[in-house]
């Protein structure tokens, strides 16, 4: 009984090691969990300046993954990881496949124009024809704006990405 789960664990380790040693020689990941205990990789972005693990979260589950990113308690809250258990079922061609995915979002997201940080109350304004006809002033934060450029850029690529393909 001890024997299996000894191998089992060993196994969930040699594929714990595999997806750290590929997100690291992305050079785009700081790895901050330890080789030992618990079978897990929690990484975080080197550069945040583009993205960060949030898009990288929200964006893997397109490939079928759920990756967590969360921000780390208090004394620490600057910090943002992303966390991968390694459990039993999660094999080694898993952990090749997601870094294949990861290095893919990272990819996609490298395209997409740098988030704007600046909360700044008025970005654009203008005047718009209102349902009666009348005239309605617009007024959106830089971070509205840049959501709306965000959300149509990569419906650009993603829309790209569909006529790519070969049927």
């Amino acid at each position: 009984m001890i024997r299996g789960y000894r191998n089992v664990m060993e196994n969930c380790r040699d594929n714990m090691m595999v997806l750290k040693d590929g997100l690291e020689k992305t050079g785009r990941f700081n790895i901050v969990s330890k080789d030992e205990g618990v079978p897990l990789v929690a990484f975080t972005l080197k550069d945040h300046s583009n993205f960060n693990e949030f898009q990288i979260s929200d964006m893997l589950r397109r490939y079928g993954w759920i990756v967590p990113a969360y921000t780390m308690p208090p004394d620490a809250q600057h910090v943002t990881v992303l966390r991968v258990v390694i459990r039993e079922d999660f094999s080694r061609t898993f952990a090749e496949r997601l870094v294949i995915d990861i290095t893919k979002v990272v990819h996609e997201l490298d395209l997409v124009p740098a988030r704007v940080v600046s909360t700044n109350t008025v970005a654009v304004s203008g005047e718009e024809d209102g349902e009666d006809g009348d005239k309605v002033i617009i007024s959106k934060s830089v971070l509205e704006t840049q959501r709306k450029i965000t959300t149509a850029w990569r419906k650009f690529v993603m829309d790209r990405k569909k006529t790519n393909g070969v049927c």
